[in-house]
């Protein structure tokens, strides 16, 4: 066997063999800490962990919320990449929906996308809808609080 075989070799294993080992690893992990969530509440806490959609009206939401969350929230605006004061936030626990205080993720959910805005590669299990748009002209797709 030559080296070239050899690295050829190697670079399938690792790609069908052990790439798909670790694959399952990952989604076990993600499994685990969806399941887990739970653990990041306080002992007495006083969030609603009840699905139902709220029936505000916009103008209620508009004297509840600061301008700025409200613009997010509910005209689909978006905060400036690298202004979250959550890009860095690393402490355990739970980010919460601005409006509703109903968890949306742990914070063993999160990472470092370098995009400027917080990044999550799950979430808790039936707290998170989504809705997709070709405003850009290509797909994508918007995610925000069932409630």
């Amino acid at each position: 066997m030559n080296r070239r075989h050899w690295l050829r070799n190697a670079a399938l294993l690792s790609a069908f063999g052990w790439g798909s080992a670790r694959a399952e690893e990952t989604a076990d992990g993600a499994a685990d800490i969806q399941r887990r969530w739970q653990s990041f509440l306080p002992p007495q806490h006083d969030l609603s962990l009840d699905l139902t959609p709220l029936q505000r009206s916009k103008g209620e939401w508009q004297k509840l919320l600061p301008g700025d969350s409200y613009a997010v929230l509910f005209e689909e605006a978006t905060e400036p990449p690298f202004t979250s004061p959550f890009n860095h936030e690393k402490r355990p626990g739970l980010f919460l929906c601005r409006a509703c205080r109903l968890p949306l993720f742990s914070t063993e959910m999160k990472f470092d996308s370098g995009t400027g805005w917080p990044s999550f590669f799950s979430s808790i299990p039936g707290h998170l809808a989504q809705q997709r748009d070709f405003k850009i002209f290509i797909p994508r797709t918007e995610y925000h609080c069932v409630r």
